[in-house]
């Protein structure tokens, strides 16, 4: 992308804001992006020095719109034992169907190709009010951080949701993930 074209999608946020995720410490990395990190390599090994996050202008709020409108809508909801047999498959959703995860890494792939940095696009684990385990992608933004989700075409603020935040990928290393402070600590299947 020409640095002209990225730099448009930097400036202004809508008026609604709200805070960013209380970040703590490194933890594990959930087991289906570790298997996911062995064959993406490049999607596993960004390092990022400026972890600061985005200034969104309007036409890139409306860039991010679209493209979470547009996964949602063109990728089929489907459990990965449907598809392959086995529970925690994190995949493109390149045949048309997939999971939240599946979601989560097409929505990021496109958000990355239109320009926003990796550091500002994090997959993040939640647990829905029922106990079942749900992944999202959190958008950070310097008025806080916004939460893209195949149940919902409309972004919202964090703190908006109905979930208990887990963990997300780290800003600052794309295969390392952090704990969310929230003063909840439940398991979630990991390896490392």
């Amino acid at each position: 992308m020409v640095a002209s074209a990225a730099a448009t999608l930097f400036g202004a946020l809508p008026a609604f804001a709200s805070a960013a995720m209380p970040i703590g410490g490194v933890t594990s990395q959930p087991i289906g992006h570790y298997e996911f990190c062995e064959s993406h390599h490049a999607e596993c090994s960004v390092r990022s020095s400026d972890t600061n996050p985005a200034r969104l202008t309007n036409y890139g709020w409306s860039t991010i719109e679209r493209i979470n409108l547009a996964v949602n809508a063109s990728v089929e909801p489907m459990t990965d034992d449907e598809l392959y047999g086995r529970d925690e498959v994190w995949a493109y959703p390149d045949s048309g169907a997939g999971d939240c995860e599946d979601f989560v890494l097409e929505k990021r792939r496109r958000l990355m190709k239109a320009g926003l940095p990796a550091s500002d696009l994090l997959i993040t684990v939640v647990r829905k009010p029922n106990g079942e385990g749900h992944a999202v992608l959190t958008l950070r933004t310097t008025k806080g951080d916004y939460i893209l989700d195949n149940l919902n075409d409309i972004i919202l603020p964090w703190t908006e949701t109905p979930y208990t935040y887990l963990k997300r990928q780290a800003s600052f290393d794309s295969g390392r993930w952090v704990k969310i402070e929230t003063g909840t600590d439940l398991p979630v299947a990991a390896l490392r």
